[in-house]
């Protein structure tokens, strides 16, 4: 097999309009295509037209941690300007950061948590050279959010 890497990833949802909205906000997503009727409900974003996410309507309730499956959705940022321009741009949209240091330059550290409307835990992440490499050990950041 030659190499392979994720593609696009599809979340369910419990309020599609809802969840639309906060991934334009706080990603600058746009809407490349979406459902109009009443049953099967769902919205492709992305950006430049190349699809990143895909909402599927079709949950009664919010993301459950404590269950098998998603652990968290990340993204990746090209540099550490743009991780920060992404931080700004959660700030603006009121999403809270997780682990937000003190002064709130959460980007300085490479990595941005947070979650959508339903719980959906979600990263933002940049391998730039100039985040300086975390010196402590034990796990990821991401891996024990606690449910």
């Amino acid at each position: 097999m030659t190499a392979i890497r994720t593609g696009s990833a599809g979340l369910n949802v419990t309020d599609l309009e809802r969840s639309v909205e906060f991934y334009r906000r706080a990603l600058g997503f746009e809407v490349i295509r979406q459902s109009d009727g009443a049953s099967r409900r769902y919205a492709l974003l992305g950006i430049d037209d190349a699809v990143l996410l895909t909402l599927w309507e079709q949950s009664a309730a919010r993301f459950a941690a404590d269950r098998a499956g998603l652990h968290h959705l990340s993204f990746e940022a090209s540099t550490l300007d743009d991780l920060r321009a992404a931080e700004a741009r959660l700030r603006a949209a009121d999403v809270a950061i997780r682990d937000d240091p003190e002064g709130g330059d959460a980007a300085s550290a490479g990595q941005l948590f947070f979650t959508d409307p339903d719980g959906i835990r979600l990263e933002i992440y940049t391998d730039d050279p100039q985040v300086p490499p975390v010196s402590e050990p034990g796990p990821p950041r991401c891996g024990f959010f606690g449910v």
